[in-house]
């Protein structure tokens, strides 16, 4: 090894030439065999050494030179050919189990997931903004809806009962008019309904009879209905929550005069009578079956009770009649998917309600889904009744009531555990 030999060496980063070679002027090293015969795997490593990729391994010549092996190129395709040569890399490997070559790499392979269609992007876009749309609109609706009830200070400050009950009260106000049958002056309800979802998931929807003999606090026996014109709203309460065992979550009101603006909103309800009614003091003129009736007749549909023998009793059945009606028309298409339609029933609904403070549109919505579910479901309920033509002092005939059977009733109610009566 010569001086020049001993100095590459020693450079750090020099590539190191092979032992058994020479260098020519203006040429490149190359591996000189060390004898006739070589050594293959000498020259292989020789080669490696200086940087260079390997020859083909030469075949032993008649004259001891080694001959290159030739290979087939035609016979060979393109990844099997760069298979078949020693010292060459193979095929790039596939990755994301696309194609290989320029067009894996071009097209799906790149990423290994197809590009979604315009169409549907398109689609899906559209679809993103309507709902956008659409939520900004019933959001805004709610509110402007919700700002028109009326609140009024109408619960009470008993402990609360498990579940959540709602009161919802018909009122009809007669500033300065004489009221029948108890002498009460102004306004009263003529229209009692409570409303409970228990625990266990089940709803009940129960009638309470405006003629129904109770001890309204600090007066008395009188009939229901005499407690809102005694005290409003908040006695009331006062007198369910003490009749019923039950505490009154939400209060809700709604005004005689609103019945008829928010059937006017929806165009009609369907409601069925049993008979021909020509009744002067409800107005309600109806012949038997069903019919598709304006506001004004539905109106006089829930208040009538003189022409039918059960007087209240029958009353509170076509209330609730009245009621699924209303809930099947405001849920129906042509009126949950009508925006005019919309405006019409937010504006007649909330112009008509008093609700309880912190009681909104939104828990007014929750209580109608309810009272569907429990008229839908048969948990529409009447209350047991010992004498429905009770004769009292100064309330006239009355709704008398057995205090266990009221009890044991509305205690069942309160668990969940409550059962329709069976048919009779």
């Amino acid at each position: 090894m010569d001086e020049r030999d001993r100095r590459d060496r020693q450079r750090p980063g020099a590539p190191r030439r092979p032992s058994a070679s020479r260098a020519r002027a203006g040429g490149s090293a190359r591996p000189v065999p060390s004898s006739a015969s070589g050594d293959a795997a000498s020259q292989q490593r020789a080669w490696a050494s200086a940087g260079r990729a390997p020859l083909p391994p030469r075949a032993a010549g008649a004259a001891g030179v080694e001959e290159p092996t030739r290979v087939d190129h035609r016979a060979l395709d393109g990844a099997t050919r760069d298979e078949a040569l020693p010292g060459r890399p193979g095929p790039p490997r596939e990755r994301h189990g696309g194609g290989g070559g320029r067009a894996g790499r071009r097209g799906g392979g790149r990423s290994g997931i197809s590009r979604v269609p315009r169409p549907i992007r398109l689609g899906a876009t559209l679809l993103v903004l309507l709902l956008i749309i659409t939520g900004g609109w019933f959001a805004g609706l709610a509110l402007w809806a919700d700002s028109r009830i009326e609140h009024v200070d109408a619960l009470s400050d008993a402990d609360g009962t498990p579940g959540t009950t709602w009161l919802i009260a018909g009122s009809d106000r007669r500033d300065g008019e004489a009221v029948s049958d108890d002498g009460t002056t102004g306004q009263r309800a003529d229209t009692m309904m409570l409303l409970h979802k228990a625990r266990n998931g089940n709803t009940y929807l129960v009638s309470l009879p405006r003629d129904t003999l109770v001890d309204i606090p600090g007066h008395g026996g009188y009939k229901l209905n005499a407690a809102y014109a005694m005290g409003g709203p908040s006695l009331l309460v006062q007198t369910v929550e003490q009749f019923t065992g039950m505490t009154i979550d939400h209060y809700v009101e709604v005004g005689f005069d609103g019945v008829t603006g928010v059937v006017d909103a929806v165009g009609t309800v369907n409601l069925c009578i049993d008979q021909d009614v020509d009744d002067e003091k409800s107005g309600l003129k109806m012949t038997e079956g069903c019919h598709d009736v304006g506001g004004e007749q539905a109106l006089a549909f829930v208040r009538a009770r003189y022409f039918d023998p059960t007087a209240d009793l029958g009353r509170q059945q076509r209330q609730q009649q009245f009621v699924s009606a209303l809930m099947d028309r405001v849920t129906s298409p042509s009126v949950a998917l009508n925006p005019v339609t919309q405006v019409r029933l937010a504006g007649a609904g909330s112009a008509s309600l008093r609700t309880s403070e912190g009681t909104g549109l939104v828990d007014v919505g929750r209580m109608g889904l309810s009272m569907r579910g429990a008229m839908n479901g048969g948990t529409a309920l009447t209350m047991p009744i010992e004498d429905p033509a009770y004769p009292t002092k100064h309330s006239g005939v009355a709704i008398l009531t057995d205090e266990n059977d009221i009890s044991a009733f509305f205690g069942s109610i309160l668990d969940g555990t409550a059962q329709p009566a069976p048919a009779s």
